[in-house]
């Protein structure tokens, strides 16, 4: 199976979900499914239903996170540095047609989060940016054209 980057911050939010669901929510849904059976004729009965529904989200989510963890190979905020744009990296571009700049990490897909600026390794952004320096520019192809790039800054935050 090929290992997938994650950082370590991403792996322990993995990991607490995982936790949080196999030793909180697991168990409550049991119970909840076992107090809906103790009200008789299950085939009208909603509430046993719906635990069950809930029951298998659970359980395809635990699932999920367990392979995801198992793949995980994690990478230390000590191991990066360099001016080079890798996993981890923090990286500042303006677009050539604007002037905007952006700041983006550039982290695995599990943990890719816009509202916290960090894209996904797998984003056409992030691939196009991987191996460039400061000064280096990209183009990226998006669903409404290619857009032009330079890089303003690269860095590893601790």
């Amino acid at each position: 199976m090929p290992k997938v980057p994650i950082t370590e911050e991403g792996y322990r939010a993995l990991r607490q979900e995982l936790d949080l669901l196999k030793n909180e929510q697991r168990p409550a849904i049991i119970a909840a499914l076992a107090e809906a059976r103790a009200h008789g004729d299950l085939s009208e009965n909603a509430e046993y239903h719906a635990a069950k529904e809930k029951q298998g989200r659970i359980e395809a989510r635990i699932a999920i996170l367990s392979r995801r963890l198992g793949m995980a190979e994690v990478i230390r905020s000590e191991e990066l540095s360099g001016d080079e744009v890798r996993f981890g990296a923090w990286v500042t571009i303006r677009n050539a047609t604007n002037g905007v700049e952006d700041t983006y990490q550039i982290v695995g897909s599990d943990e890719a989060d816009l509202d916290l600026d960090q894209i996904s390794l797998e984003s056409p952004i992030a691939k196009a940016l991987l191996g460039k320096r400061k000064g280096m520019s990209v183009e990226v192809e998006t669903p409404g054209g290619t857009c032009s790039y330079t890089v303003t800054e690269v860095s590893y935050r601790r």
